[in-house]
């Protein structure tokens, strides 16, 4: 997948015409209740990210967006205008070739569609039509715990990605929602979401360590819901996925700039002059959010190798 090309200008004309337009008429099987059945992971068994004429040497990047309630407006912006600020970016500041796929999260044990998996996209039609497809099933167990791991599942054993396998460089794995991750998926689990007709009980720790061969992998804690600040959910993630690689961000119209951002600085960008062309408050947020100084060394690391000289 991800031959056809992105256009800004494009997706600009595509956004405007939703201004209006309510997250049920852009995302249809929000308002069905039913997720795609291509979209759901039993009987998927890779997901593929490949160089073509038109993308010799492509990058996978995959973003899983949670679903449930309190997280809803993410895929909403990122459809109505949001997608081109990340793509934009990404393109801009080094990266010619990203292919993304979209992903969605819920609750393995009280919703119907725990994980949702697009393809890996380059080009307009193909990114908006995955990520309008996510059936958006706003549920959640309520138990300040999500179904995170679940990506890392999929990502590390159902995607074959030729940025790693051909130049060994890692692609991007980006989990985004306010709560903790369920620590294990049984076997029950296993074979009622994935399919498998067999499996041992898994851990989350387990599971981001298999991503980890082949992703960098990130979690975007949204610092602006009733979690805010919590330490018992910062602790969780700081403990399970590393300080540098939990990007604590206060605004939610802010993430596709901040994936841009991380994608970028990775691969050698320099922060300001990513986001001296986004708002100042936006700008502030990507900022504050990437910026873990060493004091010693008066660098701010930015997750897995990513380097800024301060």
């Amino acid at each position: 997948m991800g031959s056809s090309s992105w256009s800004s200008s494009a997706f600009s004309y595509l956004s405007d015409s939703r201004v209006s337009s309510s997250v049920d008429d852009i995302f249809v099987n929000k308002k069905s209740g039913t997720a795609r059945k291509d979209m759901l992971p039993a009987g998927i068994k890779f997901r593929e990210s490949r160089d073509s004429d038109a993308h010799p040497e492509s990058l996978a990047i995959a973003v899983f967006l949670d679903e449930t309630g309190s997280m809803g407006k993410i895929p909403e912006s990122l459809a109505k205008g949001n997608l081109c600020q990340l793509m934009d970016t990404i393109i801009k500041h080094g990266i010619p070739h990203p292919q993304i796929m979209f992903g969605g999260i819920g609750d393995q044990h009280s919703d119907n569609y725990p994980l949702e998996v697009g393809q890996f996209e380059s080009g307009n039609a193909g990114l908006d039509e995955w990520l309008t497809s996510l059936c958006l099933e706003g549920g959640g167990g309520g138990t300040s715990q999500e179904s995170y791991l679940l990506a890392w599942l999929f990502a590390a054993r159902h995607t074959s990605i030729d940025c790693f396998e051909k130049r060994k460089q890692k692609g991007f794995l980006f989990t985004i929602g306010d709560e903790k991750s369920w620590d294990s998926l049984d076997s029950l689990d296993l074979k009622k979401i994935m399919g498998y007709e067999q499996g041992d009980n898994i851990t989350a720790k387990q599971l981001l360590e298999e991503a980890r061969r082949m992703y960098h992998v990130y979690h975007i804690h949204m610092n602006c819901t009733r979690y805010k600040n919590s330490s018992e959910v910062l602790g969780y993630w700081e403990n399970l996925i590393g300080k540098q690689n939990l990007i604590i961000l206060d605004e939610q119209d802010a993430v596709a700039e901040t994936i841009a951002a991380i994608v970028d600085v990775t691969h050698g960008a320099e922060l300001k002059n990513i986001t001296k062309d986004f708002s100042p408050r936006v700008a502030g947020a990507v900022e504050k959010a990437l910026a873990v100084i060493d004091t010693k060394t008066n660098i701010a690391v930015i997750g897995d190798g990513g380097i800024l000289t301060l």
